[in-house]
């Protein structure tokens, strides 16, 4: 088996993963094994992958359901799975939120005021929930709001302090989506794109409240210009507030599940798994120093992770996002192997600001890059300086795009070594 041929295996792992974790899929699952005796119904579906799940209910409830509002990324929307059905869909940004945003959040706020006594609302979230709606405090602005999220996207932060900031300038975030609710009762699928699947970190916890160890941002180092933006939301709701007493919550899909499901293709394929104990975080090249060492020092067999690594990015960025510069930094350190194939992608078809997944790398990697890129300045050491990443890749031919997946449960890493 020549190392084309890893690499379509490599990418076929990966697929498998994602079949596994699709929105549409998993939600029609729990809903059929958990039915929702109640109704009216008033559904919510919220994120990357809300048409896909928002779609399931409807397929296995349908009649139960008065009416729904779907809020997910431009471009992830499909107005043709929900013709002549009771459906307000709506798009916004991500990953730094627009106007669509706060459109979307104050159209929120009305469709559950505007519910009556009886209505069960049914909420479908997954990743992106947090850019995609958003209600700001009297005096904050969209134009701090994109500020805010721009430095946070480069701060090199983790999910847990970047969310504690969202949450910071945020008037549902937090739980304090559940005072809106005024007692209704609701049931809550959340697809985990966090580490450790904290139910308050997913979608900045829209109907969660945050426990007593989240971090505190007075704690985090932001800067004074930024720190200025930050305007004080409304209270949050505690953990034991009574808002929280008729809502549950379940998480329907995660990163476990993806893994589960590369690793049983993997075996069908005749590779030896190696899995990764704990969740992979840290600075992308950081991680891409680990993982090249590792495939390069390891027994042979397919070794696969999950996780969400992170990057400080230049004032101008280029092109690309984590998992580009993951796979690039990695592509620098087998140059020459001709038996280690490396994957990093994004479970939801997007990596940072692209509409690429990620990337996926082999020892011939740089050669192919420098003969196609175009010049000086566009090597790979350069091109990661920049944030760059994804310039010299598909110069390459080493970028994966899928288009909306329809799930989001972190980033997958998978390395092969061959005999």
């Amino acid at each position: 088996m020549d190392l084309s041929d890893h690499r379509k295996n490599l990418l076929a792992i990966f697929n498998s993963a994602l079949q596994a974790v699709n929105g549409r899929t998993c939600a029609r699952d729990y809903l059929l094994a958990h039915p929702v005796a109640r109704q009216p119904i008033y559904l919510v579906a919220i994120g990357k992958a809300a048409s896909a799940m928002a779609e399931s209910a409807f397929e296995v409830m349908s009649s139960q359901i008065t009416r729904a509002l779907v809020i997910t990324k431009t471009g992830y929307g499909d107005a043709s799975l929900f013709e002549s059905r009771p459906v307000t869909l709506l798009e916004a940004a991500h990953p730094v939120p627009d106007q669509g945003s706060l459109r979307a959040g104050a159209m929120l706020l009305s469709f559950i005021q505007g519910a009556p006594s009886d209505a069960h609302f049914l909420f479908l979230i997954s990743g992106g929930a947090s850019s995609l709606v958003e209600v700001l405090p009297d005096g904050m602005t969209l134009a701090a709001l994109e500020e805010v999220n721009e430095w946070l996207l480069g701060s090199g932060l983790d999910i847990h302090h970047i969310n504690c900031v969202r949450k910071a300038m945020s008037c549902i975030k937090g739980g304090r989506l559940a005072l809106e609710l005024a007692g209704h009762a609701a049931d809550v699928l959340l697809m985990s794109d966090v580490p450790g699947n904290n139910l308050a970190n997913i979608g900045s916890g829209l109907l969660v409240a945050d426990d007593e160890n989240a971090p505190c941002v007075s704690d985090i180092d932001i800067p004074p210009q930024i720190r200025a933006l930050i305007k004080t939301a409304p209270a949050a709701p505690a953990k034991n507030h009574p808002c929280f007493a008729r809502i549950k919550t379940h998480i329907i899909a995660s990163n476990e599940v993806a893994c589960d499901a590369a690793e049983k293709h993997a075996q069908q394929l005749g590779y030896t798994v190696h899995r990764h104990v704990d969740i992979i975080t840290g600075d992308a090249i950081e991680v891409a120093h680990a993982q090249a060492r590792m495939l390069k020092q390891g027994v042979p067999g397919v070794y696969i992770g999950c996780g969400e690594t992170t990057i400080q990015l230049p004032p101008v960025p280029g092109r690309g996002g984590r998992n580009q510069s993951l796979a690039l930094a990695v592509a620098q350190e087998i140059v020459g192997c001709d038996n280690i194939v490396f994957l990093s992608a994004g479970t939801d078809g997007s990596d940072g600001s692209t509409h690429d997944a990620g990337a996926i790398v082999d020892g011939g990697t740089l050669q192919r890059g420098l003969q196609c890129s175009g010049g000086e300045g566009y090597d790979a050491a350069s091109c990661l300086m920049r944030a760059d990443a994804g310039t010299f890749l598909d110069a390459s031919d080493d970028l994966i795009t899928t288009g909306p997946t329809g799930t989001n449960v972190m980033d997958l890493m998978l390395g092969l070594k061959a005999t």
